[in-house]
């Protein structure tokens, strides 16, 4: 955690709080569980990257956070898991759906079986655990679903085609499930992600690709998993108490 990091916000609300995170092992992922282990929530994070996630529990060496081994794309195993986490602990507060994957692809060579795996890394776990999590924030009357977009398709970068499909169904999915479960008292946003300074994004960039990048923002600063995390944090907390609904981007004015 960099030294900025020690004066970004603290949010009383979120003391306590049971959050679950997906993909949670590295990249934006390892930022969301350091954000809500700093504000004193008891973190469980699901990932695939044993190596990594480990590592990461390790390294922040705190009794509030905890890894489990969840393939999303499993369905029944994951809502599985998350009945049996309810009954261990009580349910989730907070559910953040970060997990995906942007492998570049040409549209015109895309199968049918290809289409449909990348369907269920990018969307169909965000549908099915909100889907999970959501009796218990309706037994308390409270919840927060933040869902994980991408600025791709508002930009129309090429070689992302089901990437971008998927990630913009996620917006559409995050309005109706605001207005479905509005009513219970749960949240439901989505955050836009501008290009993040990830080990995972510096393999698809050059030094002048980023720089490009930078160029064609409003704001020079290069984004990281912080920054990221600081909004979704906001977004989880009474601080943020009547938004829902809508998709809040996070691009340093690149779109």
């Amino acid at each position: 955690m960099s030294e900025a990091s020690d004066k970004r916000a603290i949010y009383p609300s979120l003391e306590g709080k049971r959050v679950l995170i997906t993909g949670g092992g590295s990249g934006i992922g390892a930022g969301l569980v350091e954000a809500f282990v700093r504000q004193g929530s008891d973190v469980i994070f699901f990932d695939i990257a044993d190596e990594d996630s480990n590592a990461l529990v390790t390294g922040l060496g705190v009794g509030n956070l905890r890894y489990e081994h969840v393939d999303l794309t499993d369905i029944a195993g994951t809502q599985a898991t998350i009945r049996r986490l309810t009954e261990e602990g009580g349910g989730f507060d907070v559910l953040v759906n970060n997990a995906g994957n942007d492998d570049r692809h040409d549209w015109e060579q895309v199968t049918e079986d290809y289409w449909d795996r990348r369907m269920a890394v990018n969307l169909k776990h965000l549908f099915f655990c909100s889907q999970a999590v959501a009796p218990a924030m309706k037994a308390k009357g409270a919840g927060v679903i933040v869902n994980f977009g991408s600025i791709s398709w508002h930009l129309g970068i090429p070689e992302l085609a089901v990437y971008q499909t998927a990630k913009a169904a996620i917006e559409g999915m995050t309005r109706a499930l605001a207005r479905e479960l509005g009513p219970d008292g749960i949240r439901v946003n989505c955050v836009v992600p501008g290009n993040v300074r990830t080990p995972r994004q510096l393999q698809w960039y050059t030094p002048e690709g980023e720089a490009e990048i930078v160029s064609a923002q409003a704001l020079k600063g290069r984004l990281a998993p912080e920054d990221i995390a600081s909004l979704v944090v906001f977004l989880a907390s009474d601080d943020a108490r009547l938004m829902t609904g809508h998709e809040i981007f996070i691009d340093a004015g690149w779109r």
